[in-house]
């Protein structure tokens, strides 16, 4: 059995490895705490689950569904993205629905890369910017995302002879894995950037909600001219804790979510619309409910960043996401060294910053998905390990 060629460049071998190790470790006897994968930990709105059991229930529900999403999704969506973002939308032609925003990451390149074309690539990134590259028969030109640089891409940077032929550019603010934020000035750059190069912005804005200190993201597509060149994925999974439902939206430039619906309808067709009616259940709550799932994270990004920084470690404290990007010890080769060697002594399982690029080697990925009670028992154990004050 012969496998095909595109899929020599994926991989998904640090994150089985740890994987294998936890469970490994596991076995002896030793008490884990994950903090690799970001799956939130907490429930969804109870009126969310409501409607999902409703939707279940009714035997109408389970025939074929509209790849772009049920009509009345769209609209949610579209008020949504106009009380949250201030962005007015079609909900006929600027909405389409995602079997989570995933599905709209690695098949926007599909419709738009033809084999060899290239598309530009933040590093360190989500895995998915770069594989959904690799599976379209693309070329990356990696933008490296320094900490000097508050993890922007320096545009400046990128050779004129590179943004001629890039047909696609990937953003994603809040950032995972850096949980690094953006503004309205960097969004107003990478506009006239595309506009110039004539290059489609996708932007990931995953952690929109995610959100502390008083600090609120903005969409991409709020700024002048972003529809034009833009589009943006909205997930449910994080902001509403419902990552197993695999439902998010691809909003924005009506000419690209058309070339990607048709790429989608001959994939598979719409998400069940038990799914749909929960999402809309969740977009259209009260506003109350996801602010206190944002403190709840931020009360553990307090725990483990100010715990990881009493001993002696440096570590920023983030504005948003559900991410913390810690540098390793300077006496490790690799974060996978270091997060080997972390898991083998303490329990406490992170993801190694090379998951995610060659410029992510320096760090590690902590996820806030437990208890402010677990992770203050991560950092007494880290601390007997790595407490860089002694």
């Amino acid at each position: 059995m012969e496998i095909a060629n595109r899929i020599a460049n994926l991989s998904t071998a640090i994150f089985s490895e740890m994987e294998e190790l936890r469970i490994e470790e596991e076995k002896k006897g030793t008490k884990m705490i994950n903090l690799s994968i970001g799956s939130p930990d907490l429930p969804p709105p109870p009126h969310v689950v409501q409607a999902l059991v409703e939707g279940v229930a009714d035997p109408s529900n389970y025939g074929y569904a509209l790849t772009k999403g049920m009509t009345e999704l769209r609209h949610s969506i579209s008020k949504y993205y106009l009380e949250r973002f201030n962005v007015v939308l079609d909900p006929e032609e600027e909405v389409l629905s995602l079997m989570g925003s995933q599905d709209g990451l690695a098949h926007i390149y599909l419709a738009f890369l033809n084999q060899g074309d290239w598309a530009l690539i933040p590093d360190p990134g989500y895995p998915i910017y770069s594989f959904g590259v690799h599976l379209a028969g693309g070329q990356i030109y990696f933008m490296p995302l320094y900490k000097e640089n508050s993890f922007l891409p320096d545009l400046t940077q990128i050779p004129k002879e590179i943004a001629l032929k890039a047909k696609i550019m990937m953003l994603n603010y809040p950032n995972n894995p850096n949980a690094a934020v953006a503004n309205e000035d960097f969004y107003q750059e990478v506009v006239e950037f595309a506009k110039k190069y004539n290059i489609l912005v996708c932007h990931d804005i995953a952690y929109a909600e995610l959100a502390f200190d008083g600090y609120k993201p903005i969409s991409f597509l709020s700024i002048p001219g972003a529809r034009d060149i833009g589009v943006e994925m909205y997930s449910v999974s994080k902001s509403f804790n419902m990552a197993g439902c695999r439902l998010g939206c691809i909003v924005g430039n009506r000419n690209a979510l058309k070339a990607l619906e048709t790429i989608k309808s001959n994939i598979d067709y719409g998400i069940f619309k038990p799914v749909q009616m929960a999402a809309k259940a969740a977009l259209e709550g009260s506003n109350e409910w996801t602010q206190q799932l944002a403190d709840v994270y931020a009360e553990r990004r307090d725990v483990l960043v100010d715990g990881l920084n009493s001993l002696g470690w440096d570590v920023d404290k983030p504005k948003a996401s559900m991410f913390v990007w810690a540098p390793i010890p300077n006496n490790y080769k690799s974060s996978k060294e270091f997060a080997v060697d972390l898991l083998k002594k303490t329990g406490v399982v992170v993801v190694p910053g090379s998951a995610f690029g060659i410029q992510g080697d320096r760090y590690v990925r902590f996820a806030l998905v437990c208890s402010k009670e677990k992770l203050q028992k991560a950092i007494a154990i880290i601390g007997k390990y790595y407490n860089l004050k002694v």
